[in-house]
């Protein structure tokens, strides 16, 4: 195009320190709207206009047109994530409910049946670390998908019912597949650069929704003749999950999503704001080594690990507690569904709450109610009182869990942040089978009875946890 045909672009103002200027800003929103070719096309779609940043800095935005479909874009794809952990919140809802009909099914013991949550476990902790490596050579996409199809062939092993060992490998397969899908969610959402810490409250609500009507299902399953036939129905969900993950994520990485959804820095936005592009560090260290190295992981994970399991245990073991200590009947599973139903609405009714005392200390009121309440569960013997008590203790717990992620977004380096929270989460979820594994193992010798005190004692154990966590990151 000649130079009297060219059409002139009005200028975005320049910031002081010179960090970007108005062909950056061009070049930025072409990228991400994938638009050319016609100038009058170019011109709508490039033209920018100043907001202002989180941190009071005046940054380049899109033409609300373009923005309009980034929002929409984004939508899809957090609903997406948002299914999918509606099915891990349903997968960790239905044993519970189900245990006790599993053992007169097998003819097995609490130490026996505790076998499925041990095989739990080696599924989560082989999803966590194949993460890290899947992450770096596959990419988002591919392993969201990878993931759901690794959780489908485990619900199809153990719809049939057939022997318990087959059941074991199923929650393996299961476990595995769900350790890898709940890292890559929780990576993306920590990744995303607007309304993270609400996005977050929504993507575990799904899971609390998820796992508070699963029991509902269970609880009638446990009372009919098939009652594996629960799985046959987590299946369905299951492969509609691989359908949608497929198709709204198009197997790509998550750079490559995020941008199509304008989830990436614009020029003058700060890192705070937006994820940076993956990069190698000048070491050029193993992601492996490069996470472990990260003193906030390892005090974040075991925080996940323990909340997961105290979680996981109480919302299973309770159906049997109630069973054997509160004189409850094959109904008690719906207590179960009450602590789910209350961890959904704490995660949204709460937010307020959370904003007023803020983060740290959101997490050490709610802890000391709950182990308040777990006093009163285990001391006063009344059915009704330990069934409402149960509900109150999951409408607190609720929050924490997405209040460490957000925070934990505040505290890990930019270049690891998604495969650091990918780890997080992933040895987290091995929680949701070591504390139940526990308490199965504990309660075939003192009693289920020993479910309480656990519990107490996980809860203050993590509180302490939680105090040792960095109020804010060290490095950048």
């Amino acid at each position: 195009m000649s130079s009297t045909q060219g059409i002139e672009l009005r200028p975005v103002a320049h910031r002081q320190d010179g960090q970007f200027d108005d062909l950056t800003s061009r070049n930025v929103v072409d990228s991400a709207s994938g638009k050319s070719g016609d100038p009058e096309t170019q011109l709508a779609s490039t033209a920018s206009v100043i907001r202002t940043g989180e941190d009071g800095s005046d940054v380049a935005a899109v033409s609300p047109a373009q923005a309009k479909i980034y929002r929409w874009r984004s939508r899809i794809y957090f609903a997406a994530l948002c299914y999918s952990y509606f099915l891990e919140g349903w997968n960790d809802g239905s044993l519970g409910p189900l245990l006790p009909r599993i053992q007169k099914y097998y003819n097995i013991g609490l130490d026996v049946v505790s076998l499925l949550f041990v095989f739990m476990t080696l599924g989560f902790i082989g999803g966590a670390m194949a993460n890290v490596y899947l992450n770096q050579r596959i990419g988002f996409g591919k392993v969201v998908v990878v993931g759901a199809v690794l959780q489908l062939a485990g619900y199809i092993m153990i719809a049939p019912a057939g022997p318990f060992v087959l059941m074991n490998v199923g929650v393996a397969f299961a476990g595995l597949g769900i350790a890898m899908q709940m890292a890559q969610c929780n990576g993306f959402v920590g990744s995303m650069k607007q309304h993270v810490r609400l996005h977050f409250a929504i993507l575990h609500a799904c899971y609390g929704l998820g796992a508070f009507v699963s029991p509902l299902v269970a609880t009638h399953f446990s009372t009919v003749r098939h009652w594996s036939f629960h799985y046959v129905i987590a299946a369905s969900i299951a492969a509609s999950n691989i359908v949608c993950l497929a198709v709204v994520f198009r197997l790509r990485r998550q750079e490559d999503v995020l941008a199509d959804a304008g989830q990436v820095a614009l020029p003058g936005e700060t890192p705070a704001q937006a994820p940076q592009a993956p990069q190698t560090s000048s070491g050029g260290r193993n992601a492996y080594t490069q996470i472990l190295r990260v003193k906030e992981v390892h005090l974040l994970s075991i925080f996940c690990l323990i909340y997961v399991g105290v979680e996981v245990s109480l919302g299973g073991w309770i159906v049997t507690f109630v069973e054997e200590k509160r004189g409850g009947n094959a109904t008690a599973g719906y207590i179960s569904s009450g602590f789910f139903g209350g961890l959904m609405l704490g995660r949204i009714v709460l937010l307020w709450f959370n904003h007023k005392l803020g983060e740290r200390w959101s997490i050490l009121t709610y802890g000391a109610l709950v182990i308040v309440l777990e006093v009163t569960i285990w001391t006063v013997p009344s059915l009704v009182e330990n069934a409402v008590a149960v509900s109150l203790i999951g409408l607190l717990m609720g929050p924490m869990y997405p209040i460490m992620m957000n925070h934990s977004t505040a505290l890990l380096p930019q270049w690891l942040r998604t495969g650091a929270m990918g780890y997080i989460a992933g040895i987290g979820q091995t929680g949701s089978a070591v504390l139940p594994l526990v308490t199965g193992l504990l309660a075939s010798k003192f009693g289920i009875g020993a479910l309480q005190p656990l519990v107490v004692s996980m809860v203050s154990t993590m509180l302490v946890i939680w105090a040792m966590v960095p109020r804010a990151r060290r490095f950048e």
